[in-house]
């Protein structure tokens, strides 16, 4: 079956033309499992942890389980449900605003965003290791993201906590996660400046970019990992990506349902729509895709079409005006859709079906 655009592998088009039916995602194990396996060389002595939010689907997370140190988590549930299917490996537990049974948890480390949450912590009694997360005032060009403001803290937070340690609730570094979207060479010059520290342990997050517009070009993991290398200087680092480790092994499968022209514009609807697949709305850009010629009713021939779904708002767009030919009952197949896909979506916004989830394997 030929395709009209994108670079879906074939072995995944034709498991999604397999499908009993659509809307649904389709995991490639296979291909996250060596993609995984590459990075984890490329770090070296390099801790991987892998942040959980990007995407929490237990079969994702069973092959990530065979390559990394442990997960990041950043709430309860996430919590449960990692150490439920995992009760061995390393959790850390981050985000703001840590509930009092939150910090209650089970961890390998915890990650403190404020002073009062640190006073929190010591007044559960618990032992616990620290890695205090700072946000330092550090330029940041050509982030996607910047996370500044709420979190983590500035010097005079830090200051404030820093006589609280002790024996039982134990600092042992720091963390320092302030942008996405970085290249290895902007993401190692970051490094470099946080690790001006003095900490032994240092969590410099995640940051990786992913570019949706050129799914080609990947991270380079190998010049990542030899520069952390030229920055250890024997401390122990650790790394915890979420959505360069996951994007490329999920696909969103569906199929056109109606073509149509608006005041002169074509539009492709398609079944689902971003209460699925929530990530080109989100992230503002044009979700790759491949469109197979499975159709045989109306569509228009190579010109300008805007994919959209079944919602209604204007905001339900997979992608806008995109030079292909598709005819209704041709299937969709949207590629990058292993992270911030389903488990950021809308789910329940008009009650359309949940979409099926299946997977490739070995």
């Amino acid at each position: 079956m030929p395709k009209t655009c994108g670079s879906t592998p074939p072995h995944v088009l034709d498991a999604a033309l397999s499908l009993p039916g659509a809307p649904a995602y389709l995991y490639d194990l296979p291909a996250l499992d060596e993609h995984v396996a590459a990075v984890r060389r490329a770090l070296g002595a390099t801790e991987l942890y892998y942040a959980v939010k990007a995407n929490p689907d237990a079969e994702v997370l069973r092959v990530l389980a065979g390559h990394v140190d442990g997960f990041e988590v950043s709430s309860a549930g996430e919590h449960a449900h990692v150490t439920g299917l995992f009760p061995g490996l390393p959790v850390a537990l981050g985000g703001p605003g840590k509930t009092d049974a939150e910090l209650r948890l089970p961890h390998h480390r915890i990650h403190v965003e404020s002073p009062y949450e640190l006073r929190r912590l010591l007044a559960t009694g618990l032992e616990a290791d620290v890695l205090i997360r700072v946000n330092p005032d550090l330029p940041v060009e050509g982030a996607a993201l910047t996370m500044s403001g709420p979190f983590g803290m500035d010097e005079q937070g830090v200051a404030e906590c820093l006589p609280l340690f002790g024996d039982r609730v134990r600092l042992r570094g720091r963390h320092s996660h302030l942008a996405s979207g970085l290249d290895a060479t902007r993401l190692l010059e970051l490094a470099g400046r946080l690790l001006e520290c003095d900490h032994e342990e240092v969590n410099l997050g995640g940051g990786m970019a992913v570019s949706y517009a050129e799914p080609e070009s990947r991270f380079d993991w190998a010049a990542y990992g030899a520069g952390l290398e030229g920055l250890r200087r024997g401390r122990r680092l650790r790394v915890e990506p979420g959505r360069a480790l996951t994007a490329y092994c999920g696909y969103y499968v569906t199929r056109v349902v109606d073509v149509k022209r608006v005041r002169g514009e074509a539009y492709a609807i398609l079944l689902g729509g971003t209460h699925h697949l929530r990530t080109p709305a989100t992230k503002g850009h044009d979700q790759p895709r491949t469109v197979l010629p499975t159709g045989k009713g109306p569509g228009v021939i190579e010109e300008p079409v805007t994919f959209v779904g079944q919602l209604c708002t204007p905001k339900d767009v997979f992608a806008r005006k995109i030079v292909t030919t598709v005819r209704v009952g041709d299937t969709v197949v949207f590629e990058m859709a292993g992270a911030y896909a389903w488990n950021i979506s809308h789910h329940d916004f008009l009650m359309h079906p949940k979409p099926a989830f299946h997977y490739l394997r070995a």
